[in-house]
């Protein structure tokens, strides 16, 4: 069983040309890309698709890759302020995600728009 979480993604804001929102894509799986207005939708269709890919490939008998071992796990541990950790699990709550799952997008969206200004 491939747990989704573990494969990494690249995501990047859409151009107003390109029908706006953001774009997933995921570096194991040249063709599993995705969109979505908000960075959090992205990352749920993403998966999504990321979920029925791997479901076809097994019912085919193709093999699936293991997540890219690139020295990056995925995981670190950051400590904010108690007011901040506060604010983001309200927000999480209000959303309806988890608290990972809303900083993964903060920070995606973050990265970016950061990637776009310094490139424009």
């Amino acid at each position: 069983m491939h747990k989704i979480e573990d494969y990494p993604f690249e995501i990047r804001p859409l151009t107003p040309e390109e029908g706006g929102g953001f774009m997933i894509c995921f570096t194991d799986f040249n063709t599993c890309c995705s969109d979505g207005e908000t960075v959090t939708e992205a990352i749920e269709n993403g998966l999504d698709a990321l979920r029925g890919m791997i479901a076809t490939m097994e019912e085919v008998g193709l093999p699936v890759p293991a997540p890219m071992s690139g020295g990056h796990s995925g995981k670190f541990v950051a400590r904010v302020p108690k007011s901040l950790h506060a604010k983001l699990s309200s927000r999480a709550r209000y959303e309806g995600v988890s608290l990972n799952a809303l900083v993964t997008a903060l920070l995606a969206e973050g990265i970016g728009m950061r990637s776009k200004d310094i490139h424009t």
